[in-house]
């Protein structure tokens, strides 16, 4: 049978429990062969030492408090402007809606009406074009410009010794701008060289 003594086995004190204040030691001093050795404290220091920690600690809940409640205060932010995003995005198409109802009726009193029907659907169209101007739509404008392809598309070429090469000379489908942006590019012919 072995003679050597069994010691238990030491164990650490819990993380937010003050330290036992048998062998305590801060930090290291340094030893003649350049190796640290732990630094004894003294029973003066232990108080000190445990106001410091318990400072420390509310210092780190006050931390974790404050990052808590900034990041709720996030979420909620973002929630709401995304309630709010919704709600001008409906409160916009309602708007622009009832201000289409009328050209809608006016259409359909055309459709009723007997005998030629050109001069109320004119109306009706100018109408339009009047609710869809004050939304920011543009038409854009092609014939005899420059071929630009960040507002035109090209679908032929014809040859032309009137105009320059890469002329718009032939509108085939309207082109809009909305609030500067393309939102549909002008279908068009573009001149080459005979």
């Amino acid at each position: 049978m072995d003679n050597k003594e069994q010691h238990p086995r030491e164990e650490k004190p819990p993380m937010d429990e003050p330290p036992s204040q048998e062998g305590l030691s801060t930090g290291h001093e340094q030893g003649e062969n350049g190796i640290g050795r732990a630094k004894e404290v003294t029973q003066e220091e232990i108080p000190a030492l445990l106001k410091e920690l318990e400072s420390v600690r509310r210092e780190r809940d006050e931390y974790l408090e404050n990052m808590r409640r900034m990041k709720a205060e996030l979420e909620n932010s973002r929630a709401r402007m995304k309630r709010e995003h919704a709600r001008s995005v409906e409160l916009a198409s309602e708007r622009l809606v009832k201000e289409l109802l009328p050209i809608l009726d006016n259409l359909q009193r055309a459709l009723e009406a007997d005998g030629d029907i050109r001069e109320g659907v004119e109306a009706t169209r100018e109408q339009l074009v009047h609710i869809l101007t004050q939304e920011g739509l543009n038409p854009i404008s092609s014939e005899g410009q420059n071929f630009d392809p960040a507002v035109h598309e090209a679908l032929m070429t014809k040859p032309s010794d009137q105009h320059e090469e890469d002329t718009v000379i032939q509108t085939l489908e309207r082109g809009y701008v909305l609030n500067g942006k393309t939102i549909r590019p002008a279908k068009v012919a573009v001149s080459k060289r005979a």
